[in-house]
């Protein structure tokens, strides 16, 4: 689990192949979960904070007010 100190300190490619990876992976494990009982009953909603976690980075990042 990725905390939030190193996705501020993550470059904003880092970060969207990290989106990629933990979304696929979350589609990967609620698929998973519909055979059978999952291993970790929280992975899923631990993988939706780090989405959502990564999203809000990106987010102000974008919107964030250039130096002048």
């Amino acid at each position: 689990m990725t905390k939030k100190n190193t996705i501020n300190t993550l470059g904003d490619a880092e970060l969207e192949k990290m989106l990629e990876e933990t979304r696929a992976a979350l589609r990967t494990e609620r698929f998973a979960a519909a055979g059978a009982r999952p291993k970790d009953p929280n992975a899923p909603a631990k993988m939706r904070k780090t989405i959502a976690r990564i999203l809000t980075e990106q987010h102000a990042r974008k919107t964030k007010a250039p130096t002048i």
